[in-house]
């Protein structure tokens, strides 16, 4: 028969106290993720202020100290010492700042722009294609059908400037649509048509086509070139597109009659053309990131330093903190105690995660050092093991330092991820990152002669003979379709 009874056992297990939560939390934040963290921290305790910096300078940021040491009186607990003196004024919580963010004063020459302000100069705004082709419609003298089937076929365009869908399917759905307003006679196919075509002739040309050759077609139309290569091209387009395609040059000239001078005129018209006539009045912004680190070349070495705009300087209020009594129990003596905890672990977190993210990027530019010399071909071989073995710390740690953390380089910007990377074997008996190598390939298709590309076995025998990589052909089509990079077939060119 089973019975309760009362065990006392002695064991060992890790338990994540919340400070260490908090630091794990702050260290996989991004830029923009920390910042509101900070924003949140500072709003919700009193204890935890913005410290205004005592003056503005003009230096690269790069060479300024790190903002974020703060001081051991500054997160020290008072002992029973401690004066406690009333001032005249007291302090104010929070600023104006602290809370709301106000734009920066306009800088008053060149020099005196941050390069955290050159980040953060993104366009206005933009019309978009869908308003702009409404726009022209309104102002074209269209029966009601007429502008009904012009609204629809715009509404169905997407930003490169093709319609979503063949113009028999839209042609039904207007149709529906008719229907189930009672209309007496819905349009027929030859009037959505009419309308396309001349939606095909707004700016910018060449729009709701369905196909990129009726987009071409309809462009050249409108051009202002010679009349002849004019007329060739749309020839070309008309009859003997798939030649074109294929970049047969002699079979375009045999089949349609002309010279190999006027089919090389045409061509030339074709390729002038836009294959993405609506991609100009597209919407999508630019994604901007902020750096968490700058890297710089002082005295022949690499120095690598934190961006000190990446989150503000904190300080512990120096006010309430010396509220703080020793040995009483009271609940708003409790209560500051508490908040000033919270508020000293966090600043505490904020150090350790920018000291982290310092010391992943140090080693990761000692290892890297060929490449910021030399380009992507010199990339090492790296994974996430190598650098947490050279620090001491776990993989799960490097893991979350270099996820959506970003270094400015001379070379450019590039996420920590970046320079992490597998390896391939080499013919001395060495290794070769699979960035190299990308960089190799795409290397040899810029260099190689257009009517004569290279297939992807010719890569691998050149990688091979010439560069003493070992790579297998299906891996070089990864490597290539990776990056976009079409097969040698469709790289061919006319002279």
């Amino acid at each position: 028969m089973l019975k309760a009874n009362l065990q006392l056992r002695i064991g060992q297990n890790l338990t994540l106290t919340p400070q260490l939560q908090q630091t794990i939390r702050l260290l996989q934040y991004s830029t923009l993720e920390l910042q509101q963290q900070i924003q949140e921290m500072v709003e919700q305790n009193p204890l935890l202020e913005v410290e205004e910096p005592e003056q503005t300078t003009n230096e690269p940021l790069i060479e300024q100290e790190n903002p974020y040491a703060a001081t051991e009186a500054e997160t020290e607990l008072p002992g029973p010492d401690t004066t406690q003196q009333i001032p005249a004024e007291l302090a104010v919580d929070t600023s104006w700042d602290s809370i709301y963010d106000s734009p920066p004063p306009a800088p008053r020459n060149a020099d005196a722009v941050s390069a955290a302000e050159l980040l953060e100069n993104q366009p206005g705004a933009t019309e978009g294609l869908t308003d702009h082709l409404l726009e022209q419609l309104a102002l074209t003298p269209l029966g009601e059908t007429d502008r009904m089937i012009g609204e629809y076929l715009i509404m169905n365009i997407d930003d490169d400037g093709y319609l979503i869908g063949t113009l028999e399917e839209i042609h039904q759905e207007i149709v529906e649509a008719l229907g189930e307003a009672d209309a007496e006679e819905p349009p027929d196919l030859a009037s959505v048509e009419v309308v396309q075509h001349l939606i095909m002739q707004f700016d910018p040309p060449g729009c709701c086509a369905e196909d990129l050759r009726q987009s071409l077609i309809s462009q050249i139309r409108q051009s202002e070139a010679d009349s002849d290569a004019k007329a060739h091209a749309l020839l070309i387009l008309e009859r003997y597109f798939p030649e074109l395609e294929k970049q047969n040059l002699k079979k375009l000239v045999s089949r349609s009659g002309l010279s190999r001078d006027e089919v090389e005129r045409a061509i030339d018209l074709i390729r002038r053309q836009n294959p993405r006539p609506g991609a100009e009045y597209s919407q999508n912004t630019a994604d901007y990131v902020t750096p968490d680190v700058y890297l710089s070349q002082q005295a022949g070495r690499w120095v690598v330093s934190l961006n000190p705009e990446i989150s503000p300087r904190l300080r512990i209020h120096p006010y309430y903190s010396t509220l703080v009594k020793r040995g009483d129990k009271s609940a708003d003596n409790l209560y500051i105690r508490e908040q000033l905890q919270e508020a000293r672990w966090f600043i505490k977190s904020i150090q350790s995660r920018n000291n982290t993210i310092l010391r992943v990027a140090e080693a990761i530019v000692e290892k890297q050092q060929a490449f910021f010399e030399q380009g992507e071909e010199a990339m090492k071989p790296m994974v996430l093991r190598d650098i947490a073995e050279e620090l001491g710390m776990h993989e799960s740690t490097i893991s979350r330092v270099t996820t959506n953390k970003y270094m400015l380089t001379p070379r450019g910007m590039y996420e920590f991820k970046y320079f992490f990377s597998s390896q391939l074997g080499t013919s001395d008996g060495g290794n070769a990152s699979a960035t190299a190598i990308k960089a190799m390939i795409r290397t040899l298709i810029s260099e190689e002669d257009p009517q004569k590309p290279l297939s992807d076995s010719k890569i691998t025998s050149i990688l091979l003979n010439e560069k003493g990589v070992k790579v297998a052909r299906r891996t070089v089509a990864k490597y290539r379709e990776a990056m976009h990079i079409p097969p040698s077939n469709e790289r061919k060119r006319i002279a």
